[in-house]
């Protein structure tokens, strides 16, 4: 068996297969392709919808971006990109003890509907006041709502705001009023665009709300008298009416019965008019039959002379005994 030498075998651990021309160029190559995509991947900038990117440069805010799509920047530390919530957002005051024009305590809680407008000079406001911190902005939102509530309600009366009759109620207008008290502030100030204020809870203290009840109470025993008197007034008009109604027919009854009377009374003058023409005689006897039966009646006892009128006619006959 050939010895071998620890120089031969140190000469076999060593010798490795020589090295690839192009493996070093390959390396170079994808470490290029790399650190290029990396840097692309740096420059891209994707602005989501509902949200805006603010781009600066060392700090400074140099571009805005409120369109949705790809956008393109200088690698960081160069530029880098703050994104801004655009969409709404809402905050409550919770309930705040405000005084009424006429003296009386109410507690209100509101609540605000706000959003960051699109456009890039709101935007960079925005970023300034505020720091890009909703939280931030939505505690100076409640300070000045709180605020405002006082001028407002100084502005109503308590029956404005508490009412049993919904057409005197102006929540509305109150909202209203406290908005543009808010609005313009926020919007010049901090970027911020109040869309909306509303009363989301309204209640009353002990004291303000033993004053209420008495006084809806007089109301609605006002309006029960008004509603009564006017039942009775209409009563009165109806009862009057009736009256005159009836009078009305009684009186043309009467009048159709005297006209029918009279026409009777024509019709029978017709009559004996046209009998007494036709034998005077018959018609006279006839008429002094009629006058006796009138006269006298089943207990009548009359003494007359037997050739007086209307009786002669009993004793002589039709013609009155002439021949």
């Amino acid at each position: 068996m050939p010895e071998v030498s620890a120089h031969d075998f140190d000469t076999d651990l060593t010798d490795e297969p020589p090295e690839h021309p192009y493996g070093m160029t390959i390396r170079i190559v994808v470490a290029a392709v790399i650190v290029i995509v990396a840097i692309i991947a740096e420059c891209m900038v994707m602005v989501p919808a509902d949200e805006a990117v603010v781009i600066t440069r060392l700090g400074d805010p140099v571009r805005v971006l409120t369109h949705p799509g790809l956008a393109w920047k200088l690698p960081a530390p160069i530029e880098t990109t703050v994104p801004i919530d655009l969409r709404l957002h809402t905050t409550s005051t919770g309930l705040q003890d405000v005084g009424t024009r006429d003296g009386l305590r109410v507690l209100v809680q509101t609540y605000t509907a706000w959003r960051v407008p699109s456009d890039p000079q709101h935007i960079r406001q925005f970023l300034r006041a505020m720091r890009n911190q909703p939280d931030e902005a939505a505690r100076q939102l409640r300070s000045f709502v709180s605020s405002a509530m006082h001028i407002t309600a100084s502005n109503f009366n308590l029956a404005d705001l508490v009412n049993s009759d919904q057409g005197h109620v102006h929540i509305d207008a109150f909202e209203q009023q406290l908005r543009g008290q808010v609005a313009g502030q926020m919007l010049q100030g901090y970027g911020i665009e109040v869309r909306q204020v509303g009363v989301e809870r309204l209640t009353l203290p002990a004291a303000t709300l033993a004053a209420t009840v008495s006084r809806m109470s007089a109301e609605r025993e006002t309006v029960a008298a008004a509603r009564t008197a006017d039942g009775l007034r209409r009563a009165g008009q109806i009862q009057a009416d009736a009256d005159r109604d009836g009078r009305e027919v009684v009186a043309k009854a009467q009048e159709q019965a005297a006209q029918t009377q009279a026409d009777a009374e024509v019709s029978a003058a017709n009559v004996y008019a046209k009998a007494y023409r036709a034998d005077p005689g018959l018609y006279t006897t006839l008429r002094s039959l009629d006058a006796a039966g009138k006269i006298v009646g089943p207990n009548t006892s009359v003494i007359l002379r037997t050739d007086a009128a209307p009786f002669k006619v009993l004793s002589q006959g039709p013609g009155g005994g002439k021949k």
